[in-house]
Protein backbone atom coordinates (compact mmCIF):
# COMPACT_ATOMS: atom_id res chain seq x y z
CA UNK A 1 0.00 0.00 0.00
CA UNK A 2 1.21 3.66 -0.53
CA UNK A 3 1.86 6.21 2.10
CA UNK A 4 -0.80 8.41 0.65
CA UNK A 5 -3.47 5.53 1.14
CA UNK A 6 -5.34 2.59 -0.35
CA UNK A 7 -4.74 2.40 -4.21
CA UNK A 8 -7.97 3.15 -5.13
CA UNK A 9 -10.26 5.47 -3.29
CA UNK A 10 -12.83 2.71 -1.18
CA UNK A 11 -9.77 0.43 -0.32
CA UNK A 12 -11.50 -2.26 -2.35
CA UNK A 13 -8.55 -3.40 -4.00
CA UNK A 14 -7.10 -3.87 -0.75
CA UNK A 15 -10.10 -5.77 0.63
CA UNK A 16 -10.38 -7.89 -2.39
CA UNK A 17 -7.18 -7.72 -4.64
CA UNK A 18 -7.04 -9.12 -8.46
CA UNK A 19 -4.50 -12.07 -9.29
CA UNK A 20 -3.05 -13.16 -12.53
CA UNK A 21 -1.11 -15.80 -14.27
CA UNK A 22 0.59 -15.58 -17.66
CA UNK A 23 0.26 -18.51 -19.94
CA UNK A 24 2.69 -20.17 -22.42
CA UNK A 25 0.52 -18.83 -25.04
CA UNK A 26 0.81 -15.19 -23.73
CA UNK A 27 -2.23 -14.77 -22.36
CA UNK A 28 -3.26 -13.06 -19.45
CA UNK A 29 -6.54 -15.21 -17.16
CA UNK A 30 -7.44 -11.83 -14.47
CA UNK A 31 -8.83 -13.74 -10.92
CA UNK A 32 -10.46 -12.00 -8.36
CA UNK A 33 -12.12 -14.00 -4.98
CA UNK A 34 -10.00 -17.01 -6.84
CA UNK A 35 -12.22 -17.13 -9.63
CA UNK A 36 -11.67 -16.36 -13.26
CA UNK A 37 -12.70 -12.85 -13.94
CA UNK A 38 -11.27 -11.86 -17.41
CA UNK A 39 -9.17 -13.70 -20.45
CA UNK A 40 -6.97 -11.03 -22.04
CA UNK A 41 -5.10 -12.18 -25.23
CA UNK A 42 -3.63 -10.80 -28.28
CA UNK A 43 -2.28 -7.29 -28.52
CA UNK A 44 -3.83 -6.26 -25.12
CA UNK A 45 -2.39 -9.16 -23.35
CA UNK A 46 1.21 -8.19 -24.80
CA UNK A 47 0.80 -4.38 -23.44
CA UNK A 48 -0.63 -5.56 -20.11
CA UNK A 49 1.97 -8.22 -19.57
CA UNK A 50 4.65 -5.42 -20.70
CA UNK A 51 3.62 -3.21 -18.25
CA UNK A 52 2.91 -5.85 -15.45
CA UNK A 53 6.38 -6.88 -15.43
CA UNK A 54 7.69 -3.43 -13.58
CA UNK A 55 4.37 -2.26 -12.33
CA UNK A 56 4.74 -2.32 -7.70
CA UNK A 57 1.53 -4.08 -6.10
CA UNK A 58 -0.70 -0.66 -6.58
CA UNK A 59 -0.27 -0.54 -9.58
CA UNK A 60 -0.51 -4.40 -10.92
CA UNK A 61 -3.98 -3.72 -9.43
CA UNK A 62 -5.18 -0.93 -11.24
CA UNK A 63 -3.77 -2.19 -14.22
CA UNK A 64 -6.19 -5.62 -13.58
CA UNK A 65 -9.03 -3.40 -12.81
CA UNK A 66 -8.76 -1.97 -16.10
CA UNK A 67 -8.15 -4.96 -18.23
CA UNK A 68 -11.08 -6.88 -16.40
CA UNK A 69 -13.29 -3.41 -16.68
CA UNK A 70 -13.82 -3.66 -13.38
CA UNK A 71 -12.99 0.15 -12.70
CA UNK A 72 -15.27 2.75 -11.76
CA UNK A 73 -14.18 6.27 -13.22
CA UNK A 74 -16.20 8.40 -11.37
CA UNK A 75 -18.62 9.04 -13.45
CA UNK A 76 -21.24 6.51 -13.75
CA UNK A 77 -24.77 7.65 -12.76
CA UNK A 78 -26.39 5.17 -10.19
Amino acid sequence: MSASGPPDARGRLVEDPFDHRVTAAGTVLAYRGGRLVATISGARAERLITALETADEDRTQHLLARATGNYRRGNERR
